[in-house]
């Protein structure tokens, strides 16, 4: 189901996180589809059920995924899933992120192209662009 790097410096739990973000913002997972459990997942991949625990319990906190107490782990329907907090989270890592491919050479143009190879590959956003004010510059 995923492919982990186990000498990755980044911890397993958040590589779990990392590839369960993606297959939910690909719809690969669609909302309100039960995830594997803890154990089928830990025996699935040979890793510790406390990592795999871990890793869904990071997911729902940030809000991509539910729990029901005897039924599983489903995933959060796309309009439930954007906490205003998340997104100011992700919101300063693009800035830190543009600012050090500006820093280190990396054209306007580039940038540009890459946002729109992402909104391509991704089919947008929760928002629609207008709605959201983000036709700003940024240089």
């Amino acid at each position: 189901m995923f492919d982990l790097d186990l000498r990755s410096r980044k911890p397993i739990y958040e590589q779990l996180v990392d590839k369960f973000k993606e297959l939910i913002m690909k719809e690969v997972l669609q909302a309100d589809e039960k995830l594997p459990s803890v154990r089928t997942l830990a025996r699935q991949m040979t890793i510790n059920p406390n990592t795999i625990q871990k890793a869904y319990r990071e997911l729902e906190s940030q809000g991509y995924i539910y729990s029901l107490k005897g039924k599983g782990s489903f995933v959060q329907a796309s309009s439930e899933k954007v906490s205003q907090e998340e997104l100011l989270k992700v919101q300063e890592k693009l800035k830190a992120a543009i600012s050090e491919a500006l820093y280190l050479g990396m054209k306007r143009v580039d940038i540009e192209l890459l946002l729109d190879e992402i909104v391509e590959m991704t089919g947008g956003g929760i928002r629609d662009d207008k709605a959201s004010g983000s036709n700003e510059d940024f240089s």
